[in-house]
């Protein structure tokens, strides 16, 4: 699905709406009860806050994207950006937007804008209330930030031909089936999902003349006995699984496909572009909390006489990265606000998602250095918010792959 640009559209401004303050007002609040504290103990404990999980449906978080007909709030990227950048910054560090960016994120929009009416109305509502929850199936391990090379096939098969009995065969033959085999790594939520967004090639790469053809995308039942889940061991973020997801002839309906046959790379990039979007928000979030917990403890911490603060040493590494911070939040606005009015954003998502994280990464670290040795203790939840933030600059693209894509932009050769 292509995007352009719409002169008629309405001027972007910064104008704090009531909608707006209602937002942050709310994500602050949430953030106060579910502070470093709580995450401490799940990361510690690798559990999932079911807790957290719930009371971001009863704000109607899950919902922001979904429209009011689906029972969701009918709004943007803007307003989730908001809602996932507060989160982070006032207490919850990362999972402010692991817990969102893929149910109410990612599925949402998918399904939203490539969605059959029948899909909108099964998933849409369960996702508005986070009763339902969506994995996203897109990493492989051979193929890896190449997502063109994925190997998951799915392969048409008549549901009459599927069943040795035909009393079950003709219970079944509402339609085609398509069968799915392969495998999928980093697959986050898998272990707890009702549901995963399934990239696969209908079409072999070799048989297609352009390498986004033959792309289908699939909504799987996470029930399936022919799914195999297995969890990661991983650096950080254990109040969630990110698993590998073995699929061996597992079955889905013809009504599963989300999008057309053979044409689902742009029903992909509708859901990849928020995705950079809650990276960028994580990035200034995490960043922002760690640079205000620094900032109190350099107020507090007295040596030589007076506040660490004072000494510019410990100060202007942390201000100039919180300047660069703010800028980044800016460049998120633009992109969210182009993406809500439908237009190409491809570019502004990566220069927001880049930018974000070097300038978070580098205000987390010196943060940290301004702690001194208790920057490595637990307690201080530093060396946690260090930890979490450096998978931004992996995921859900490299720094290095966002960084190719704004050259290419700008006018260099393509380097891949």
């Amino acid at each position: 699905m292509s995007r352009t640009r719409d002169d008629t559209n309405p001027p972007m401004n910064f104008e704090d709406t009531h909608e707006r303050s209602m937002i942050r007002q709310t994500a602050a609040e949430i953030a106060e009860q579910y502070g470093p504290e709580h995450w401490r103990e799940k990361e510690e404990n690798g559990e999932f806050s079911t807790e957290f999980w719930n009371e971001l449906g009863d704000a109607g978080f899950h919902g922001l994207l979904v429209p009011e007909e689906y029972d969701g709030a009918g709004m943007g990227m803007q307003e989730m950006g908001l809602a996932m950048e507060t989160l982070c910054a006032e207490g919850c560090g990362m999972a402010g937007t692991w817990y969102l960016v893929l149910t109410a994120g990612m599925a949402a929009v998918g399904i939203r804008e490539n969605g059959t009416e029948e899909q909108k109305e099964l998933y849409l509502p369960d996702i508005a209330t986070g009763a339902r929850n969506f994995s996203i199936g897109i990493t492989e391990p051979e193929a890896g930030t190449n997502t063109l090379n994925v190997a998951t096939r799915a392969e048409k098969d008549s549901a009459e031909q599927s069943s040795a009995d035909p009393a079950e065969a003709t219970a079944s033959a509402d339609g085609d089936e398509y069968v799915l085999n392969g495998k999928k790594a980093w697959i986050t939520f898998a272990d707890r999902a009702d549901n995963m967004i399934l990239v696969t090639r209908t079409t072999p790469r070799e048989e297609v003349d352009r390498g986004t053809d033959g792309i289908s995308l699939f909504v799987v039942d996470m029930d399936d006995p022919n799914i195999d889940v297995s969890p990661i061991s991983k650096h950080a973020m254990n109040y969630s699984k990110s698993c590998e997801v073995f699929f061996e002839d597992v079955r889905v309906p013809e009504e599963n496909l989300l999008g057309e046959e053979d044409d689902g790379w742009w029903v992909l990039v509708d859901m990849l572009n928020p995705e950079r979007i809650g990276f960028a928000a994580a990035g200034t979030g995490i960043g922002k909390l760690a640079s205000n917990a620094a900032i109190q403890y350099a107020n507090d911490r007295e040596i030589f006489g007076a506040p660490i603060g004072t000494h510019q040493a410990v100060s202007f590494p942390i201000t100039e990265a919180y300047a660069k911070m703010e800028t980044a939040a800016l460049m998120r606005e633009k992109a969210a606000w182009l993406y809500d009015q439908g237009e190409d954003c491809g570019y502004e998502t990566n220069v927001a998602k880049a930018t974000a994280v070097d300038a978070g990464i580098e205000a987390v670290k010196h943060s940290m250095q301004a702690f001194g040795g208790w920057g490595y203790a637990t307690e201080y939840d530093v060396e946690r918010w260090w930890r979490e933030i450096n998978l931004t600059r992996l995921a859900p693209v490299s720094q290095q792959m966002a960084y190719n894509h704004i050259g290419q932009q700008l006018g260099f050769p393509k380097s891949y």
